[in-house]
């Protein structure tokens, strides 16, 4: 069956009749241009532009509008389509292109709003940062202007041109990357449905973190049997198109000179995201004033996001923070503008939003509701209509609309010097909250929890809380001096990967949602287990996919009795796996189909056939802009620690007839399991059962859905390993276990003794044109965890160079 997108291509009138010439002339486009002398009008004063061998673009300017005037232009030149798409899926813009199949999509971005809150951020930047927005935008519009008739194929295959880049552009894609990386409204649905089904007591012995004295607490006066699965279920086939796919795992550390060989710090970050055609990175050097900074940016916005400059290095990871609610809203049934809110009814904010559908005279109208908490996401019927929604009515608070000044944070970080400066960049860092690590030539470390992570009057908010009481507020944000830091700790290195940073003394709720602790707890593990470290070892613990979780899982299979001679084997194999999930690995495949296969028969007895409900509380995710939510990884402690129970009482009543009543049953019936699938897909010799052959990731290009333009745009399959546990990840899906959604895609070891010997790469590369070299150059590097060096002096630049252009003020 053709997925949803799949279906929009088709629909589409040019891309129906792609036929096989196409790439030939896919191929003779024009890529970006890397030699020679441009007249600019907007220019102040010429720009040198050296691109390296990586294709990276070393941009040497005089001044800072021209600096990123430059990178807008070079954005654009390299990456124009991805900007363009990416801005049409935050702004709710697909059904001008794509026609009604889009309509769903487009109307639920609306009713979010990130254009909206982007546009209202505009009056609140400061000059200073207006300026370099508008810069920004005026490069990458004077690359439209100058290329109206030669852009990327993709503008040609969907027959349309890119209006003019705006400021608020580049703002709204930094909400759509807040959006990406928080997500725990949706948590909040999770949780409603699973309580609505088992009550609060058996739902709460779902959470990883359950205690049997504390059960879930319902609000008083809501009632979950209302929340409707269709919120999460509309958009299942579009979260990848972004490049995002996953709520936003990451791993990053640093260690002091006492832990290396140097004498100086070394950090790293490799940041986890969905991998895509292009890249979600751009890698760039940006030179003018007080400004020399290299490291990872994102196309449609300007400054340098992960990186380093003369004094200062730093990374991040997603903090997983609380920083969005849900509410129940109770409207007028006599008057639809009106909701309740403390005993009186308040008017909501009506905003008709036009969405333009392509083949229709006419524009849809949705009608969307704002009450002091938010938008309402769920569906309204118009306010004319007497249609009857079977919806609940749930706003959204979440900080991404209220705020964003992280574009004022990434240019103060770039030229920050010091940890005092550091900390004053961060003051301004609010969306998404993020984990940094940091060092500095001087030899110091340090660690910040950065972002607006709200306060409430109810302490922690686990489900959707009723709006009209008023007893459920946000009172306010953490100080920033009051958000975890760490300065020169006494174990010389700092760890984050999306687990827990603080204990029950820290005095403010942050998160419900932390990611497990396996990935922190091995990199840990790996730096205390040579006394001085080096950048080739940190390049090592990168690439580590050892396997934690299968320490305390592989015994309970060992123990089973085998009932057949393929059972026996796979012991025997599992007995001597050294518990690496490596693409070649058989016991890595048998592990973790086994894992799955358990997880589900343990499930099964309290949810039943309810797929989508299962799957859920597994992690996969059903935003618009990510694949997994944030019950991803916490099924293996909630797992293993009913393995050390093994209360048989847990299978009673159950709803699966004829399931297992004990544990041992459902052991052996998940190995059995196990060798089913693993024969039916790779045939009965388990020496064909290699991790890779079911565990593969394709650079899936959003045209590269349908044939034949999946042989031209997309790269892969590629066996993979690991998995979500893993320092280096390798994370699918319950509901799709073969396809590898998230991975590291960024990664970068900064080694502040000698800058020139740091290193960096994404995947899979810096190009967006399919006819580049650079489009997938970087791909075979990639899965062999190889760097490039992060060319940062003149010298070493003017070595490696591909090419130079010059552009001069016209």
């Amino acid at each position: 069956m053709a997925s949803w997108w799949q279906k929009t291509l088709l629909s589409a009138a040019n891309l129906a009749g792609f036929a096989a010439g196409s790439y030939s002339l896919l191929t003779r486009r024009p890529v970006s241009q890397k030699n020679g002398t441009l007249h600019i009008r907007g220019l102040h004063e010429p720009v040198e532009i050296i691109t390296d061998s990586y294709g990276v673009p070393h941009i040497y300017a005089q001044n800072e509008d021209d600096l990123f005037f430059a990178q807008g232009y070079l954005h654009a030149q390299d990456r124009l389509w991805q900007m363009d798409f990416n801005r049409r899926l935050g702004a709710g813009r697909l059904s001008e292109l794509f026609g009604p199949i889009a309509l769903e999509t487009d109307r639920f971005c609306r009713r979010l709003g990130l254009h909206r809150s982007a546009a209202a951020e505009l009056p609140r930047l400061s000059e200073h940062n207006l300026r370099m927005l508008n810069a920004y935008s005026s490069g990458v519009n004077t690359f439209i202007e100058q290329n109206a008739n030669k852009l990327s194929v993709e503008f040609t295959l969907l027959a349309y041109k890119p209006e003019p880049w705006q400021p608020a552009d580049s703002i709204q894609w930094a909400k759509m990357m807040g959006w990406n990386l928080s997500g725990n409204w949706e948590t909040e649905i999770i949780r409603a449905r699973l309580v609505a089904k088992l009550g609060p007591e058996r739902a709460a012995r779902l959470e990883a973190g359950y205690d049997p004295s504390h059960p879930l607490i319902i609000p008083p006066g809501v009632e979950y049997g209302g929340i409707n699965s269709g919120l999460l279920e509309q958009y299942a086939q579009i979260q990848e198109l972004s490049g995002f796919s996953s709520l936003g795992g990451s791993n990053n550390w640093v260690v002091d000179g006492t832990k290396t060989e140097t004498g100086a710090p070394i950090l790293c970050n490799d940041p986890h995201l969905g991998q895509a055609v292009p890249s979600i990175w751009y890698e760039c050097h940006l030179v003018a004033g007080d400004i020399d900074v290299v490291g990872a940016s994102f196309p449609g916005a300007p400054c340098v996001v992960i990186g380093h400059n003369h004094y200062i290095t730093w990374g991040v990871t997603n903090a997983v923070s609380d920083v969005e609610d849900l509410y129940v809203e109770k409207f007028n049934p006599n008057n639809p503008h009106q909701y309740e809110y403390q005993g009186q009814w308040e008017e909501a904010q009506i905003v008709k939003e036009e969405i333009r559908v392509k083949g229709q005279n006419e524009a849809v109208v949705e009608e969307v509701r704002i009450t002091r908490h938010g938008p309402i996401l769920t569906h309204m019927p118009a306010l004319n209509s007497q249609e009857q929604s079977l919806e609940l009515p749930l706003a959204l608070r979440w900080t991404g609309l209220e705020q964003c000044r992280i574009i004022s944070a990434t240019q103060k970080l770039n030229r920050a010097t010091n940890w005092q400066e550091f900390l004053t960049a961060l003051h301004d860092w609010d969306v998404p909250p993020q984990n940094f690590v940091y060092a500095d030539r001087d030899g110091n470390i340090g660690y910040v929890m950065a972002g607006a992570i709200p306060t409430r009057t109810q302490g922690q908010t686990l489900l959707p809380s009723p709006g009209w009481t008023g007893e459920h507020e946000w009172t306010g944000l953490i100080p920033f001096e009051e958000l975890p830091q760490s300065f020169n700790p006494e174990q010389h290195f700092i760890v984050t990967a999306n687990n827990r940073v603080v204990d029950d003394n820290y005095p403010y709720y942050i998160s419900n949602e932390w990611l497990n602790g396996y990935r922190a707890q091995r990199i840990r593990d790996l730096l205390n287990s040579k006394e001085k470290l080096t950048v080739d070892d940190m390049a090592k613990i990168q690439a580590d996919q050892y396997a934690l979780p299968a320490l305390e899982i592989v015994p309970y299979i060992l123990e089973l009795e085998a009932t057949t001679p393929t059972e026996r084997a796979a012991q025997e194999i599992l007995t001597t796996w050294d518990y690496v999930l490596s693409p070649d690995s058989i016991a890595a495949a048998l592990y973790t189909t086994f894992l799955r296969k358990l997880e589900r028969i343990v499930l099964d007895p309290l949810l039943g056939d309810e797929e989508n409900l299962l799957h859920g509380y597994l992690g996969v995710g059903s935003t618009l802009l990510a694949t997994q939510n944030g019950y991803a990884s916490r099924s293996k402690p909630w797992l293993i620690r009913l393995l050390k129970e093994q209360d048989d009482s847990w299978f009673a009543n159950s709803l699966i007839l004829n399931g297992p009543k004990t544990w041992k049953e459902a052991l052996s019936s998940a190995l059995q399991a196990t060798i089913e699938e693993l024969q039916d897909r790779r045939g009965e010799n388990i020496l064909r059962w290699q991790y890779g052959a079911i565990h593969h990731m394709t650079y899936n290009h959003p045209l590269g859905a349908v044939k034949p333009l999946d042989a031209v745009f997309n790269r892969g399959p590629h066996m993979v390993g690991g998995d979500i546990d893993t320092v280096n990840m390798g994370a699918s899906l319950p509901n799709r276990p073969e396809v590898v959604i998230t991975v590291p895609s960024y990664r970068q070891i900064v080694d502040l003794a000698d800058l020139t010997a740091s290193r960096s790469g994404h995947a899979p590369g810096q190009s967006g044109h399919v006819a580049s070299k650079h489009y997938d150059d970087f791909i075979a590097m990639w899965r062999e965890v190889q760097h490039h060096p992060m060319l940062f002096t003149r010298e070493m630049i003017e070595a490696n160079t591909e090419g130079t252009l010059r552009l001069l003020p016209k």
